[in-house]
């Protein structure tokens, strides 16, 4: 177990993580899925950090994003966009909507910004004793959203060749709303 894996079962994770955790740098950042490369992290870096934990065999996934040393102004910016784009998902969900909607409210915000084309993905999936179950949030899913139902808010902004930030939260619908399990600091962190 690395010391990321350690670090989440002493909080209190059994040592069966749901996944394992994707730690992508530069280039390789702009790849959702990304698998580890030789390439070693520069200063000017865009990090993103993917991970979650199992308690009671419930599964938790968390992504953030962190900056080595100053970054590039429109790698800057694009964070700022996720940012908003993970707030805007957020407060739309809500008990007796479709799950389309939360996707819809994300991704507005990245394509008024100019970034929908690199926003590949659907903007999150629900999780429980699975790590990827419904209710997906997709565009248009028509699937009604139930207090108790708990998902991720992932959007993100991936640019070829130069770097990708992803914000991700779980969120679990409430009666009167829906409230964030995440309590790690959105914004992006400076390592160096």
């Amino acid at each position: 177990m690395g010391v990321g894996a350690v670090g989440t079962c002493r909080h209190g994770s059994e040592p069966e993580l749901p996944f394992q955790p994707i730690v992508a740098a530069g280039p390789n950042s702009a790849n959702p899925h990304a698998t580890p490369t030789d390439r070693p992290i520069q200063p000017g870096d865009l990090l993103i950090i993917d991970w979650g934990a199992t308690h009671h065999g419930y599964f938790s996934d968390l992504t953030r994003t962190f900056a080595i040393g100053e970054v590039a102004p429109e790698l800057a910016h694009i964070t700022e966009v996720c940012l908003q784009a993970n707030a805007a998902g957020r407060a739309a969900a809500r008990p007796g909507i479709p799950a389309g909607e939360v996707d819809a409210a994300a991704r507005k915000v990245i394509e008024e910004a100019g970034y929908g084309e690199f926003f590949t993905h659907r903007t999150g999936h629900g999780l429980g004793l699975d790590v990827h179950e419904r209710p997906f949030i997709f565009g248009g899913n028509p699937d009604v959203l139930q207090p108790g139902m708990t998902f991720t808010v992932e959007p993100g902004i991936y640019l070829p060749h130069r770097g990708g930030v992803r914000v991700e939260d779980d969120v679990v619908i409430t009666p009167e709303g829906a409230r964030s399990l995440s309590d790690m600091p959105r914004a992006l962190r400076y390592l160096v």
